[in-house]
């Protein structure tokens, strides 16, 4: 492991579950903006909008809205890879279009794998660009707001495979 790596690794944060639906259907419920609208982000927060162009350099955003009357949070992001089924990778550091955007807060990507049993491993994950940022990523909820995230997507895809 190089120097880089081990700084990637240490600033990254990550979650691995077990979907029980299979890999296409974990896959759109990233890919398909109606279906990510369902699950993205932990209740009672819901997902008002969200718009993806799946392809590098498209965009993938999203307006967040929480239960109190103000509460907003607004995601521009560019999606960097997209290897359907397998993997997206996406960042905040750039609009649609690597346009690139003050201030960055992450990178994130998704790795989806047969689990076996019509199961699908999930890795996610947040890369950040300092010690910093990853501990402000840890203070907003990472591990909690994203279980919770995971089990909404579980509970989706579970439905939208018709299990």
């Amino acid at each position: 492991m190089g120097v880089q790596d081990k700084e990637n690794e240490e600033f990254t944060l990550e979650i691995e579950r077990v979907i029980a639906a299979p890999r296409d259907v974990v896959w759109r419920c990233w890919s398909e903006p109606d279906l990510l609208m369902q699950w993205y982000c932990p209740a009672p927060w819901t997902v008002t909008s969200a718009e993806i162009d799946l392809r590098p350099g498209g965009r993938m955003n999203c307006v967040m809205q929480g239960p109190n009357e103000g509460e907003r949070h607004e995601v521009v992001g560019c999606l960097l890879e997209v290897v359907p089924r397998e993997r997206l990778t996406f960042t905040d550091g750039y609009s649609e279009g690597f346009i690139p955007r003050a201030n960055p807060f992450m990178t994130g990507y998704v790795q989806l794998s047969d689990h076996g049993g019509g199961e699908t491993k999930m890795v996610w994950g947040a890369r950040h660009t300092s010690q910093e940022d990853k501990q402000k990523h840890l203070d907003m909820g990472f591990e909690q707001g994203w279980s919770a995230a995971a089990a909404q997507l579980d509970e989706l895809a579970r439905r939208t495979s018709g299990r």
